[in-house]
């Protein structure tokens, strides 16, 4: 590489960051760690009609969160700062006015209402209006009024935008470091709008002046952005700066049908598409992964894998390791279908990952909310005998719930062990537990075993009562497990509750 690897994420505050974005901030990251280079973060708020309060504040809690903050951004390391582009605009006029003194860009004074008579006029014919290079010099342009003439409108403060001047007649030979070699004919680009008269660039002319001045060495972005590739291009050539090399991402498909995911597929198919949770303007909440109890590593290596893998079967990396293997040219071409379900799978990686002390702190918590006092080395052998089961530390209580609470019912279709002799054995079992000094697991299993063993007593006529006895149903870990865990009084309580009640 030619120069010092320099990568940017560049989001807008206009609500909060959806999983694409994030998507885009993690394969930057991992670029710049990879190459010993650095990650920054820039706010593009332009566009003030569209800013959302608390938005921004989202953002950086959202990447602190995942663990993939950036190393220079707004009020940290401000090399190249100020950092939002709000308070850059101080910036943009010059370098507008040099590319009209250049000749790569000119004044244009159509209203609104000209412009929608145009569009109006082709839409009658069958056309698409595009301003461009056919009909700019047919405009209430400064390619066809004199310069006095411009000067003059100016100072009367009329409205007034600049526009990018497309050349004519040329190929653009482009390169992207994941797509290759693409063409684009000039002829078929619309000269874009670069600055306007409120003194405010548009997000084209902000973005290339920022990333040159920051001296970015690479842009990563969606592949929404291929279309602002030609313009962006032709913007570095104008201005006679070293363009950056560009990767434009795949898409992230929505779980079912075609398109991109979007909000609406994550409220209708009950999976987050949000980091965090946000608050909408009318209360509802939009729900994000950390609430919805997800580990930040398991959603980061979710992410990686969607739309690049590193040529092997392996499936779970650390943060460290996918920088360290993070490659460009391994990212698909191709968009990557979102998949809720392999989402939940990473999740009860990284949950099974964790220590059993860990579980238990993340667990007190709910307890602690349903007024259950437990013995930390008790719950800890409870997390440790249900965690297995899990996907979420959330559905640990339906897991482990009998553990702490005697049940209330019993399964309908299990109770159907329950025969006419049961009651009568349960009763038999009942005295040999409560014979029992060394109430542990491995010690109850044996002298119950020997008991059903002299006594000619099939396993079937025992255990599954007594599991039903204790839990409610025919689930849970090992039995006896069970019955060490909750006590000796309390199980011999849950089996006298049963006779009764079954």
């Amino acid at each position: 590489m030619s120069r010092p690897v320099r990568v940017r994420f560049a989001p807008s505050p206009t609500g909060p960051l959806h999983i694409g974005g994030v998507r885009t901030a993690l394969f930057n990251y991992l670029f710049a760690k990879k190459h010993n280079g650095v990650f920054y973060l820039r706010i593009e708020d332009t566009d003030q009609n569209r800013f959302v309060p608390g938005a921004e504040a989202y953002i950086f809690e959202a990447l602190e969160w995942l663990g993939i903050a950036p190393s220079e951004t707004v009020g940290k390391n401000e090399k190249f700062g100020p950092y939002r582009q709000s308070e850059r605009k101080h910036l943009y006029k010059k370098y507008a006015d040099e590319l009209i003194e250049k000749g790569w860009a000119y004044y244009a004074f159509d209203t609104a209402e000209a412009l929608d008579f145009h569009r109006k006029q082709h839409e009658e014919q069958g056309k698409t209006f595009i301003y461009n290079w056919h009909n700019r010099e047919k405009l209430d342009t400064s390619l066809v009024i004199s310069k006095e003439e411009t000067e003059k409108r100016i100072a009367n403060d009329e409205a007034y935008v600049i526009r990018f001047k497309t050349p004519v007649n040329e190929t653009l030979h482009l390169k992207d470091i994941i797509r290759g070699d693409i063409n684009f004919e000039t002829n078929l680009l619309d000269d874009k709008v670069l600055f306007k008269s409120d003194g405010m660039p548009t997000y084209h002319l902000a973005n290339i002046v920022d990333d040159h001045l920051m001296e970015t060495s690479h842009v990563i972005r969606g592949e929404e952005w291929l279309p602002s590739l030609p313009l962006h291009s032709l913007l570095y050539k104008a201005f006679g700066w070293q363009a950056p090399e560009f990767a434009h991402l795949p898409l992230i498909l929505k779980p079912i049908g075609n398109g991109k995911l979007s909000k609406r597929d994550g409220d209708k198919m009950g999976f987050p598409v949000f980091p965090l949770d946000w608050k909408n303007e009318d209360g509802t909440i939009s729900s994000g992964y950390r609430e919805k109890g997800f580990f930040p590593e398991a959603v980061v290596n979710f992410l990686a894998l969607l739309g690049w893998n590193d040529g092997t079967e392996q499936e779970l990396f650390s943060l460290d390791e996918l920088a360290e293997k993070f490659d460009l040219n391994r990212v698909h071409k191709a968009g990557a279908k979102f998949d809720p379900e392999k989402n939940k799978w990473f999740n009860h990686q990284y949950l099974q990952k964790q220590s059993d002390e860990e579980l238990a702190k993340a667990f007190a918590p709910i307890l602690y909310e349903k007024g259950i006092d437990v013995d930390y080395t008790t719950l800890v052998k409870i997390v440790s005998s249900i965690k297995e089961r899990a996907n979420f530390v959330s559905e640990f209580w339906e897991l482990s719930d009998y553990f702490f609470v005697a049940p209330t019912s019993y399964d309908e279709k299990a109770a159907k062990n329950w025969k006419e002799e049961t009651p009568n054995l349960m009763q038999q079992v009942s005295e040999v537990l409560n014979s029992i000094d060394d109430f542990t697991s491995v010690n109850i299993e044996t002298i119950l075993k020997n008991w059903m063993t002299e006594n000619e007593i099939g396993m079937g006529k025992v255990m599954q009562p007594l599991r039903l006895s204790l839990v409610g149903a025919l689930k849970g870990p090992h039995l006896f497990d069970i019955i060490e865990m909750i006590g000796k009084e309390e199980t011999i309580k849950r089996i006298g509750k049963a006779i009764t009640t079954l």
